[in-house]
């Protein structure tokens, strides 16, 4: 793997990124992930934290992330492979059939954050909740991180008993004889209403987080249930972990008033009865009307947000 400098990202002054190039997978072209910087004003911070987005998504909480910076923190994030600004054209977008295959840009990013920084503190939402725990599981007892937060982890399939049951052995089946094949797309609403153009308060590039996503195939769909599979089964996650939620969950299939101040994407209870199964060290929280990515929730939902994660690794960390 090379990693080169830092150049200007698409978030502007005070942001820099760096393309990771990673192992060869058969595609043309090959693989590659974008670890994004916001710079320090100051000496560079003894603790940083690291930052894994969800599915149809990438990083651009800057709100977030200059609370965290505030607090003295050093604020990274990782595009993975084949999401926002590591999308290619001639690869398929948000797309994989191994969370595993993850672990390489996240090593390699945890490995720069080690080289400048005492304490690293690892962030996942949604399906980035759900790769980066099985990333700390796979690496307990190796000293990569210090703590982890989850915001609204994926760690369970929102859906009727048939969906969950019935439809997971058919796309078990289906997802590895035709991995590419379309098997639903996301709701739009929810995006929507984050965006400023319909109405929300946030901007994003509608390219990498369109409103109606990327379609969702059969190869994913399987391999994301076998990851929740796996957190069923229970985790060994050997650091402090923060899991934060939504005090209620919304519809997620039309809109209505509440998309932003539910969670209209996962079931909040799948999330607080899968916590405990992550470690043995696990903290879960309430944030009362709070959206599906959390730190993007109406004030004042974000702002208590930032105060649990602040307050949590503050009395967690040395």
């Amino acid at each position: 793997m090379t990693s080169p400098q830092e150049h200007p990202d698409v978030l502007g002054d005070g942001w820099t990124a760096r393309t990771l190039e990673l192992r060869p997978d058969g595609r043309t072209p090959g693989p590659v992930a974008t670890l994004v910087h916001r710079v320090p004003d100051g000496p560079t911070p003894r603790r940083a934290v690291l930052y894994v987005h969800g599915f149809v998504d990438y990083f651009f909480q800057t709100g977030f992330a200059h609370a965290l910076a505030d607090a003295g923190y050093d604020l990274y994030a990782l595009d993975l492979r084949d999401f926002g600004r590591s999308i290619q054209e001639g690869r398929p977008v948000n797309f994989t059939t191994s969370l595993a295959v993850y672990a390489e840009e996240i090593d390699a990013s945890i490995a720069l954050l080690r080289s400048d920084h005492e304490q690293v503190v690892l962030l996942g939402h949604s399906m980035g909740g759900l790769v980066t725990s099985l990333w700390a599981d796979a690496r307990a007892g190796k000293g990569r991180i210090d703590a982890l937060v989850l915001n609204s982890p994926w760690l369970d399939l929102r859906g009727n008993w048939f969906e969950r049951t019935v439809l997971t052995s058919v796309i078990d089946v289906v997802g590895k004889l035709a991995p590419q094949l379309v098997v639903g797309r996301l709701s739009r609403h929810y995006t929507e209403a984050l965006h400023h153009e319909s109405g929300g308060e946030w901007e994003f590039d509608l390219a990498w987080k369109p409103h109606g996503g990327f379609p969702a195939r059969a190869g994913l769909g399987r391999t994301v249930r076998r990851g929740h599979k796996r957190v069923a089964a229970g985790l060994s996650i050997d650091v402090p972990v923060l899991v934060l939620a939504s005090d209620r969950s919304g519809p997620d299939t039309r809109w209505h008033a509440d998309l932003l101040t539910t969670d209209s994407v996962l079931d909040v209870q799948q999330i607080k009865d899968r916590a405990p199964l992550l470690g043995a060290d696990v903290t879960f929280v309430e944030v009362p009307g709070g959206a599906h990515d959390l730190a993007l929730s109406p004030a004042p939902a974000r702002d208590f947000y930032t105060s649990q994660v602040l307050a949590f690794l503050d009395a967690r960390l040395s």
